[in-house]
């Protein structure tokens, strides 16, 4: 409609000016005649004083017939043309229109995969695209999340209903029965609040806009972790080789402290008797790195990925029986990635893994999150 009515619009100008020039060039054009005679024009005798504007007006006469006809003509051809023409440019247009009112949470997969648009359009829909397959990622990961968090959780529920159940049903319990269950009861809750504290804490890492930036030393919280898990580590026969060299970042410093504490525990607990933890920080391209490198069993180096997926675990050869959550790692990568920093883990000839993480020199925080 815009088309048309443009076109209209110009068109009537254009018969106007048409109109106006003919008629004074027509006007002007005739050679005067001397006066007191005659001519013919159009079939009406005029004064020969009068000829030129009779010309002129027979000009502009013929111009505006003409005019009349061609003009609904030019405005109908404009209105088809245009119709045409926007609705082949629209068309990809409401092809993403219609795959945006048929996608649903059970439906990402669908693409609009246009194969003749060119330009802007073929851009919009490529973006479009693109961002379906974003959120199509998105929601699988959630939907394993959830799927993976709601069996980590089940896991020990059922062993305390299990455990309750048992004990009430045998009507000569005494008190070391009792006991034993309770025992079972209290592990298995350890177990539920680790993992809801590490859910929780997942959570927080990736919902956060901006981490807290304060002045952090990398040596300082590795220290801290070292002595938290030397206990555990001298029960194991577990040998140390610790070098802290000062490694100045900015950060949430509880943030950073959960991040030297996984990798540590992870170290020692997923570590084989007589086994050996390295632990290093330093200064790197300005910013800070922390290397945590352990003996445990081979992990094949396709799959050191994958433990940084939540709830993926390595195998399962351990010195401890304590089962983990299989978040420890998780909440490493999205702490390190909230910081602007890089987490890589590398598999260890032999057995175990080596994880280095650099975070970004302190000028460089406040960083906005980047979500895994």
């Amino acid at each position: 409609m815009l088309a048309t009515v443009l076109v209209a619009g110009v068109s009537a100008l254009l018969l106007w000016l048409g109109w106006l020039l003919v008629g004074g060039v027509a006007e002007s054009s005739v050679p005067a005649f001397p006066a007191g005679g005659t001519v013919r024009v159009g079939g009406v005798e005029v004064e020969a004083t009068q000829v030129g504007r009779a010309v002129g007006e027979a000009a502009r006469a013929e111009v505006l017939r003409a005019g009349l006809i061609a003009f609904p003509l030019v405005v109908l051809a404009a209105a088809v043309v245009s119709w045409v023409l926007v609705g082949r440019v629209l068309a990809p247009l409401h092809a993403v229109t219609a795959t945006a009112r048929r996608l649903s949470a059970e439906s990402l997969d669908e693409r609009i995969a246009l194969r003749d648009a060119r330009g802007e359009v073929a851009e919009l829909a490529e973006v479009f695209d693109a961002m379906l397959d974003r959120l199509q990622a998105a929601f699988d990961g959630q939907r394993r999340f959830v799927a993976n968090a709601s069996h980590e959780l089940r896991t020990p529920l059922a062993v305390l209903r299990t455990e309750v159940d048992v004990t009430l049903a045998d009507p000569d319990a005494d008190v070391a029965e009792l006991r034993r269950m309770a025992e079972v009861v209290r592990d298995a809750t350890r177990r539920a609040d680790e993992l809801v504290g590490a859910l929780l804490l997942l959570a927080r890492t990736q919902a956060v806009d901006h981490v807290d930036a304060r002045p952090v030393d990398l040596a300082e919280l590795a220290a801290s972790a070292v002595a938290a898990v030397s206990g555990e580590a001298a029960a194991r026969g577990l040998r140390f080789a610790v070098s802290t060299a000062p490694a100045h970042t900015a950060g949430d410093p509880v943030l950073l402290a959960r991040v030297t504490g996984n990798l540590l525990e992870n170290a020692v607990r997923h570590n084989v008797s007589g086994g050996w933890v390295e632990v290093a920080t330093a200064p790197a391209d300005g910013g800070a790195q922390l290397r945590v490198a352990s003996g445990g069993p081979v992990i094949p180096p396709d799959r050191v990925t994958e433990l940084f997926e939540p709830f993926r675990r390595g195998p399962r050869e351990r010195t401890g029986d304590t089962p983990g959550s299989g978040l420890g790692l998780s909440i490493v990568r999205a702490v390190v990635l909230a910081h602007g920093g890089t987490v890589r883990g590398d598999a260890v000839p032999g057995g175990g893994l080596a994880v280095t993480v650099r975070l970004p020199a302190p000028l460089h925080v406040p960083v906005p999150l980047s979500r895994p």
